[in-house]
């Protein structure tokens, strides 16, 4: 395998027609391999594929998509994970000096800079590394890094050292960090957008920090463009091609079909066999989930022997931490080597679990969606889906993770009446009531109405999302909702407010020799609170008449040096007001129904998604043709079946299974009311029935009461009266 998520050994032993783009009607004309330049930089890029990366050859699209970068023009790449998109960007981004220096069209010392934007901080550090061992200079600049290293980033750039440079979108919103990219001396000569499907608001993993990129390559002025994704339907595809300005005939796709994957689905329900008592208390007692106990003792029971009969590597997807946690230790008690993995646990926990798996001291990995972006792990031989997936999309990309030595693996995905109600959970979530977006608007407006046009104001999300009872990720979807499509604001650095330090024993010698004013400011200004000295930042900068930025820089200085353990908090996000807001209740009235209708657009479109991912498993049609449709392709050679899916093989449809739909009554709303005092919110009420969570309900205290999840049984309905 290749440290670059670049494996050609994917496709090994496949037809090389099996592995062409599908779409033979496509009119996209030739690239002209005859002419000299041309000919020039197609040898070129292989020269550096042998020479940098040990490949022999290109495979499938990568050439071409390569050759239309170097002769500058924007382009799409949709390759399944582990395909080699990653080759499409590292390769110009060192071919682009050569090139400079055949063709006397810019000296070194204005060589340019590749922007890679990709949002995950492990991928690019594993990427950095593997460029720096090719002998490529590559770096990050993240939210982990010390100030001193970025420092050392931005003067490499200046002096144009710099092949390739990663970074999350969340930078593009530094001001800082946009001037530095405008200064770069032969500028940006590719930006590669790495996840591009975040672009799309139909994408299944959208990003409201994703459509500012489109705004950053206008602004720093790059050269070209690669969008890269595993998972573009057409429509998604679609939304890239507009943001970017890539032509029809630039978008490149490789068919996501895997023969080698065995797709099989299981419809659960019925008496359980043998049973397993902890099982059924997780499932019913810990989470209250619907399903009957048979449900949950069937499905384990089911899972026992798959593991049993299909040795190997295993990555068991759940849809919650708890079940993560749960799921590996009913594993570990019935003998199997198993971990959790899942957002919520330390660093080093993750990442040794991450490292027994790749060295297979683990053999199974309970886990979310925060596990599998670039594990670059071979043989892996099984994917279980436990619960529904959010999207096609993930699902794809995640059994998308198995099998890619190319030898036979299986992607087992079981579906059970409670998978229904966890994904209606997740696609409901994230739709505040329109109560709630109503008052957030208002003081929004009044904040930027505080300072003139031009002027900058501050906010915190953290804060607003318990105020106004609305989930982080909606509240950024509103507020690039008021910046790209009303332009009212613009997003720029954000700031901490709180910054306090403990001292080590050094720390008071060195800053008697530290003559800079702000080194003096901040031993003058430090408050002691135990063994902390906090930091007024703010208030130090305007009574010594110094640079809040400067005071910041020494702290960081400091700290980067050990002198100082630096801990910062409250962070405050800063915006610029571009235009005035709008004044009147009408006008401000005529903004939240907008952003209203988008917000309730996206919730019935997560929904649809959850019922694509249904169709797929239970349709009367082979897996993986239904799959490679609903990106718009097909399978190779134009057939109609796989030949090994769950569905080629029984010739039949699995079954959906049923979801119980309780009748709502009087009384059961009753409890609800009684249990509260909220009255002025009805969708807050109707989430705490169905048990979806948010904000609000820790200050209500109501997560944990007898009403929550209570109504689960019922159909979600949001009632103002009965």
């Amino acid at each position: 395998m290749s440290d670059f998520d670049s494996d050609d050994d994917l496709f090994a032993g496949l037809d090389e027609a099996a592995c062409q783009e599908l779409e033979r009607s496509s009119k996209r004309p030739k690239l002209n391999r005859d002419a000299s330049p041309e000919m020039s930089r197609s040898s070129l890029a292989k020269h550096l594929l042998q020479t940098k990366f040990g490949y022999t050859a290109f495979r499938h699209e990568q050439a071409a998509a390569i050759e239309t970068l170097l002769n500058g023009q924007n382009a799409l790449t949709v390759f399944p994970t582990g395909a080699g998109k990653s080759l499409c960007f590292q390769i110009p981004a060192i071919a682009f000096p050569e090139m400079d220096r055949t063709g006397g069209s810019r000296p070194p010392e204005k060589a340019g800079v590749t922007i890679v934007v990709s949002p995950l901080i492990a991928l690019m550090r594993d990427q950095v590394d593997a460029l720096r061992k090719r002998g490529i200079s590559a770096d990050s600049i993240d939210s982990t890094k010390p100030w001193d290293q970025i420092q050392l980033v931005y003067e490499r750039l200046r002096r144009s050292e710099l092949r390739l440079l990663y970074c999350a979108p969340e930078r593009l919103n530094n001001q800082g960090f946009l001037e530095a990219a405008q200064r770069i001396p032969g500028g940006v000569r590719l930006l590669a957008v790495d996840e591009a499907h975040c672009v799309s608001e139909w994408g299944h993993s959208f990003r409201p920090d994703y459509l500012k990129v489109a705004r950053f390559v206008d602004e720093i002025k790059a050269e070209r463009v690669i969008c890269l994704t595993a998972t573009a339907t057409p429509k998604v595809a679609e939304d890239i091609c507009d943001a970017f300005k890539i032509k029809p005939e630039c978008v490149f796709k490789t068919t996501p079909y895997r023969p080698n994957l065995e797709l099989q689905a299981r419809s659960i329900g019925g008496s359980s066999t043998t049973g397993d008592e902890e099982a059924n208390i997780y499932i019913h007692g810990m989470f209250g989930l619907p399903g009957s106990k048979d449900e949950s003792d069937r499905r384990f029971d089911e899972l026992f022997r798959f593991l049993d009969t299909h040795p190997g590597p295993t990555l068991i997807y759940v849809a919650l931490r708890e079940q993560a946690d749960k799921h590996a230790a009913i594993l570990k008690r019935k003998g199997y080597d198993a971990a959790p993995f899942h957002a919520g646990l330390k660093t080093e926990v993750k990442q040794q679990t991450q490292d027994d798996f790749m060295s297979g001291k683990i053999r199974v990995v309970c886990a979310t969606i925060a596990f599998g972006m670039g594990i670059d792990k071979p043989d892996i031989r099984n994917i279980v889906h436990w619960d529904l997936s959010n999207t096609v999309e993930e699902y794809s990309q995640q059994i998308g993770r198995a099998g890619r030595d190319g030898e036979k693996s299986y992607c087992m995905f079981y579906i059970a009446p409670s998978a229904f109600y966890l994904r209606e959970v997740f696609a409901r979530g994230d739709l505040p009531s329109k109560h709630s977006l109503r008052n957030l608007i208002f003081s929004i407006f009044d904040e930027a109405q505080s300072v003139p046009v031009g002027a900058v104001f501050e906010v915190s999300h953290y804060h607003q999302e318990k105020e106004f009872d609305i989930r982080g990720s909606p509240l950024s979807i509103i507020y690039a909702t008021l910046e790209l499509q009303f332009g009212y604001i613009r997003a720029t650095t954000p700031e901490y407010t709180t910054y306090k330090f403990e001292p080590n024993s050094s720390y008071s010698q060195l800053l008697k020799h530290d003559k800079s004013p702000e080194a003096k400011a901040i031993v003058n200004g430090a408050k002691k609170k135990v063994k902390f000295y906090n930091v007024d930042v703010a208030a130090i900068a305007k009574a010594e008449n110094l640079v809040r930025s400067d005071i910041i820089s020494k702290l960081n200085d400091l700290n980067n040096h050990g002198y100082i353990k630096l801990q910062t908090s409250g962070l405050q996000n800063r915006y610029f007001v571009i235009k005035q807001v709008p004044q009147s209740s009408r006008e401000k009235e005529k903004v939240v129904n907008k952003i209203y209708e988008n917000l309730a657009k996206r919730e019935s479109d997560a929904l649809e998604r959850g019922s694509q991912v249904m169709n797929l498993m239970t349709g009367d049609k082979c897996y993986a043709l239904a799959l490679a449709e609903h990106f718009g392709m097909g399978l190779p050679d134009g057939k109609s079946k796989c030949g090994h899916c769950t569905h080629c093989r029984t010739g039949q449809a699995v079954p959906p299974p049923k979801r119980p739909i309780a009748e709502t009554t009087r009384s059961s709303i009753e409890g609800i009311l009684k249990a509260t005092t909220v009255r002025d919110d009805p969708r807050f009420l109707a989430r705490v029935a169905f048990g979806i969570r948010s904000p609000r309900m820790n200050t209500e205290k109501l997560a944990g009461s007898k009403v929550f999840r209570s109504l689960a049984h019922h159909r979600f309905e949001v009632r103002t009266a009965f």
